[in-house]
């Protein structure tokens, strides 16, 4: 598996994807600003997650809301082997929330620039959903949550599910 098969939407139209009628992703507008939120909208999702994907077991673990962030980490592993890592906040940023990320290969070199990442910001909050602009993080229960994510691979983009049990 190649990074590109994996990597995060950072340019696109969001004109193109809005057309695309994406069933749990939600996209801002050029001139649409975040609503008001804080980390309380989202706290629920400490803990420690897994589930299935690509092929292989995904792992998020999320610390509680401190100093006015969350901060999270993310791994596939295919067949033992550890495909990717990701280092994940969401922090209260000028009376809102942005979700930031980053990738790093199994060995820790990363794929972004040294200063770069991978920026999602909010859109909306419901009382089960927490939509950022093309990520969307579900409350199925205290117990199993569901996160979406538009994926770019060869020029197609798709809206890919993550459905993670917490473990105990």
């Amino acid at each position: 598996m190649t990074k590109g098969a994996f990597y995060f939407l950072l340019l696109f139209s969001f004109d193109v994807l809005a057309d695309n009628k994406f069933s749990n992703l939600l996209f801002l507008d050029d001139n649409q600003q975040s609503p008001p939120a804080d980390l309380s909208v989202i706290q629920w999702l400490s803990g420690h997650w897994r589930g299935e994907a690509f092929g292989g077991l995904v792992e998020e673990v999320w610390s509680p809301p401190l100093g006015g962030s969350m901060m999270g980490a993310f791994k596939l592993v295919v067949e033992d082997q550890v495909q990717f890592y990701e280092i994940e906040t969401i922090s209260e940023v000028e009376d809102t929330l942005i979700f930031k990320l980053k990738h790093f290969n199994k060995d820790l070199t990363g794929w972004e620039e040294k200063d770069k990442t991978v920026d999602f910001k909010l859109v909306k909050v419901t009382d089960n959903k927490v939509y950022f602009n093309g990520l969307t993080i579900e409350r199925l229960s205290d117990k199993e949550i569901n996160i979406y994510v538009a994926i770019e691979h060869e020029g197609n983009t798709t809206e890919e599910k993550f459905n993670y049990k917490r473990v105990e």
